[in-house]
């Protein structure tokens, strides 16, 4: 990791203005990512954590304070293809086939045949869908269709991913598989990562710092290292290391909520 933050926050905050009046959604961020982290963040409904890594995005702006992505403006990095970004959803277009949703940004982009073809190919592999190329999204599970939304947001190389609750619709099972496989591929590509998930499991699992946000006005109230080591099979969630970090997660969630009147 280098010295420099690839995402840096100073006193970030952000006010929508509605019918009833103005909500503020983030209150006085600050938050450093370097590269090569797997950051986690997360807070009950409302906390403003989605909104957070929407601003990282460029999806919405701040109304107050500052925020870098790479040295530049998040405007400027989304222009520059700095980040992929996987949804909620796969959202991925029905009529079109899995390789052909995955080059879809690839197309956008205007990239030579042949290298976005290799780009595919490559990512297709990397999320372990090869062989599937050619079905339509509503052939796949729901863990494959997110699969495929992953190797999507790779394939423009970006130097990282932000990821929005993408395993939060799917059962139990299918998440902790899928939790894995977001390990090794992180191992592999070596991207910085900023995930957004409502789950404390999930959260320690995955992580190399975890930020504990609060609600109404969105803050974080705690940021928690995770230092599990780069092996992590799914047993090592019965350890006391992994329960006692789960525990300091759950009890900053509540303190968090002491702030309400």
């Amino acid at each position: 990791m280098t010295d420099k933050p690839v995402i840096s926050a100073r006193d970030l905050s952000l006010v929508f203005e509605t019918h009833d009046g103005p909500v503020q959604a983030l209150s006085n961020i600050n938050l450093d990512i370097q590269a090569g982290e797997f950051v986690s963040l997360i807070g009950p409904s409302g906390c403003g954590k989605t909104t957070l890594l929407r601003v990282i995005a460029d999806l919405e702006q701040p109304t107050g304070g500052a925020i870098t992505v790479n040295g530049m403006s998040p405007h400027e990095a989304r222009e520059k293809r700095a980040y992929g970004y996987v949804f909620q959803q796969a959202a991925l277009f029905p009529w079109r086939t899995i390789e052909s949703n995955v080059g879809l940004p690839l197309e956008v982009m205007g990239l030579d045949r042949n290298e976005a073809a290799r780009r595919v190919k490559h990512n297709i592999a990397l999320v372990n869908l090869a062989g599937f190329e050619k079905k339509h999204p509503w052939q796949l599970s729901g863990g494959m269709q997110q699969r495929a939304s992953i190797a999507r947001a790779l394939a423009v190389e970006p130097a990282m991913l932000l990821m929005d609750e993408p395993f939060g619709a799917l059962d139990e099972i299918v998440r902790d598989h899928l939790n894995e496989q977001l390990l090794k591929l992180w191992a592999q590509t070596k991207k910085t990562v900023v995930f957004v998930t409502h789950s404390i499991p999930e959260a320690v699992f995955l992580s190399t710092r975890i930020v504990v946000m609060s609600p109404r006005p969105g803050r974080i109230h705690e940021i928690i290292d995770c230092n599990l080591g780069a092996e992590r099979p799914l047993e090592i969630r019965e350890t006391l290391e992994f329960q006692r970090i789960a525990q300091q997660v759950r009890d900053g969630l509540r303190a968090g909520h002491s702030y309400d009147d």
